[in-house]
């Protein structure tokens, strides 16, 4: 209890209050609208578990405030996996703001996730970012950002209508790619092959990263509700050498393609530069994606035309869940894709 509110976990009956509460804070999420199946994908069916969430609710039985924790993984190079969380979907009524809500609903989670989790996570905007460092949380730096210029004139144009703020037209943006959906619906061994390569090549590099299963990429890219996600790959004597996974979008007036996921067999930067074109290629203003140095994709970067956006990217923060964190801890301790990151 406190000032008339009691504090307790999200109930499955909770959902239908809780996505009101969040379209009239958050708006429409990425989707253009909550609804309970993209609630239950993100939240209930993710592979790492489903995510603790906490409520306020008032006397009056409304509920005055909502807090997840989205599960994630990281494997290091000593395959070691990292249990973490991350902190999403957060709002307050405001008929209660001002009363420590926020503050009350993260530090009671972060002591629920104390004894599974042993990292926090996430990319909060410049608004948000103060509030998570007097909380104990540490800003690491920009996750930088590349685009890949499709249609200079249109993205020209486009740019100029954003710093004027005119907005953008309807609808989301013609893409030329395959559904994720429907590649992932169909079991490919090739695939599994790929994945297991890149695997093995993978447990050398000691940075943090998420590993990327069939599983993992069928509920990221092929069961998201809404998000309209497309695939390219590339086939080199009838093996699968590389996939890559994105969605077309809009940013405000520029029709943008983000390239989430990038996967190539060990070294190939032949095809990482081909996936990279074919998602220049797909029909948007231009492509956007994190080039993790390192990286076959950050080393064709530059040959397919990538270049780092300035003041654009995401930052990163973290803690523990009974803490800071360790200073040894830097940005340079990961390989990300957009997909680790972007917001979903």
């Amino acid at each position: 209890m406190g000032g008339g509110l009691t504090y307790r976990r999200l109930e499955p009956g909770d959902v239908p209050a809780v996505l009101e509460l969040l379209t009239a804070s958050l708006a429409g999420g990425p989707t253009g609208r909550r609804s309970a199946e993209f609630f239950d994908w993100k939240h209930r069916d993710g592979p790492f578990g489903a995510s603790p969430g906490l409520v306020a609710v008032a006397e009056d039985g409304r509920i005055a405030g909502v807090r997840l924790f989205l599960r994630w993984e990281w494997r290091g190079g000593d395959g070691r996996t990292v249990r973490a969380v991350r902190p999403v979907d957060t709002a307050t009524h405001p008929d209660f703001r001002g009363r420590g809500i926020f503050r009350r609903l993260t530090t009671e989670l972060l002591a629920e996730v104390s004894g599974e989790a042993e990292l926090v996570f996430n990319t909060p905007n410049g608004d948000s970012l103060p509030g998570y460092l007097r909380m104990g949380w540490r800003e690491l730096g920009r996750v930088p950002v590349a685009l890949r210029v499709a249609r200079p004139v249109s993205f020209a144009r486009g740019a100029r209508s954003a710093l004027a703020r005119r907005p953008g037209p309807a609808g989301p943006p013609r893409c030329e790619l395959p559904s994720a959906a429907g590649w992932l619906a169909a079991p490919d061994a090739r695939l599994a092959e790929l994945l297991a390569e890149r695997a093995r090549a993978d447990a050398a590099d000691p940075r943090l990263h998420t590993v990327r299963t069939a599983g993992y990429l069928a509920w990221r890219y092929g069961a998201a509700p809404g998000l309209d996600y497309r695939v390219a790959t590339v086939e080199r004597g009838g093996e699968l050498v590389g996939v890559a996974f994105g969605r077309p979008r809009r940013r405000g007036p520029l029709a943008e393609f983000t390239l989430s996921e990038l996967i190539v067999r060990p070294g190939d930067r032949d095809a990482a530069g081909r996936l990279l074109r074919a998602a220049a290629g797909a029909g948007c203003d231009h492509a956007a994606t994190h080039l993790s140095p390192g990286t076959e994709a950050a080393a064709a970067g530059l040959r397919a035309g990538c270049v780092r956006a300035p003041r654009t990217g995401m930052v990163l923060a973290a803690r523990t869940p009974t803490g800071p964190l360790p200073a040894e801890r830097t940005l340079a301790d990961w390989r990300f894709s957009l997909g680790d990151l972007e917001v979903f």
